[in-house]
């Protein structure tokens, strides 16, 4: 299976905090995402600059695509950069991480996700989308698709309307399923009827966690997960520590968490769709997909930010094929 992904193109500057008082001040929602402008971007520059941070190539989808390329599959990224340093990093991040970049550039600053990480592992976000923002309909190109099995899609994307039913149109002209992260439950929230529409028109495979799925169905996560398995193939709800639930069709598993020492959630829920994608392409039962999903979403929570060294995704193989 060859697998493309679409999204936010961004920085992750990630910054340990010893408390979340901070938030009220900044404008920031508690585990939550916000988009932020140039003049709060600059507010918490300010605020974390005597503080130790990270840098790292981040973004929902990219996390996803750089981990199912980590387990060996052949992916590609489409997002959009500045001609800047952080432009740069992200290119040559991505190819690192094994991934083939169909990176567009515009003239301003690249956008970054400036992600605090409080003591109880949970991490909070404000984002500052720059060039990332300028990925329009216009720029796409029916071949950018050709090729591949699958497209993933994060759904902080949603918010461009146009951007969204030209990428599900090219992807199946192209004959590709499709999946969607929800991403955010503040963005569910704010756009539930639109993404309604994609979840019932386009998409194969739904992952939500628990926050989103209650933003989408108003329902508790076994409940949510059936709701919104009539509505797509299979629909994946996310519980953290709790593990996680799978349904297609009348078919119901659940899965426990793998057991880690959490210090930081970035890219927790993206690296579980990873191992669960990748459990797919292997024809392997749901709840073989949804524990390869446990594995490495548990291990992504042992490290800082979203992306793991070499030697871990070693222990990652391993324990795939130990299950």
């Amino acid at each position: 299976m060859k697998v493309l992904g679409i999204g936010n193109a961004l920085c992750d500057i990630l910054t340990n905090l010893e408390s979340d008082s901070c938030f009220h001040e900044l404008g920031l929602i508690k585990s939550g995402m916000k988009l932020i402008e140039k003049d709060e971007l600059s507010k918490i520059v300010s605020f974390i600059e005597d503080k130790n941070s990270k840098l790292a190539s981040g973004g929902s989808a990219s996390n996803t695509i750089s981990g199912l390329a980590r387990l060996g599959l052949d992916c590609g990224f489409i997002g959009k950069v500045g001609l800047d340093n952080y432009g740069a990093f992200y290119k040559d991040d991505l190819i690192k991480n094994g991934v083939h970049p169909h990176l567009l550039e515009a003239d301003m600053s690249s956008g970054c996700a400036m992600c605090m990480i409080t003591p109880d592992g949970e991490r909070t976000m404000g984002t500052y989308l720059g060039a990332a923002s300028t990925l329009h309909a216009t720029d796409l190109k029916q071949e950018m698709f050709d090729g591949y099995d699958l497209l993933h899609i994060e759904g902080y994307l949603v918010q461009d309307h146009e951007l969204m039913l030209e990428v599900c149109k090219m992807a199946k002209k192209a004959g590709l399923k499709m999946s969607i992260d929800m991403a955010s439950f503040n963005v569910v929230a704010s756009d539930h009827d639109f993404f309604s529409m994609l979840v019932t028109e386009y998409m194969d495979i739904v992952f939500a966690n628990e926050e989103e799925s209650y933003a989408y169905t108003h329902a508790a996560p076994e409940a949510s997960a059936a709701i919104i398995a009539k509505q797509c193939e299979i629909a994946v709800v996310k519980k953290g520590s709790k593990g996680s639930i799978v349904r297609r069709g009348d078919e119901m598993v659940e899965v426990p968490a793998y057991k880690a020492n959490c210090i930081d959630t970035t890219g927790a829920g993206d690296l579980y769709a990873a191992g669960f994608i990748y459990g797919l392409s292997k024809n392997y039962p749901l709840d073989k997909c949804a524990a390869i999903g446990s594995v490495v979403s548990g291990n992504v929570v042992e490290v800082t930010g979203p992306k793991m060294e070499t030697e871990r995704w070693h222990k990652i193989e391993k324990e795939i094929k130990s299950l």
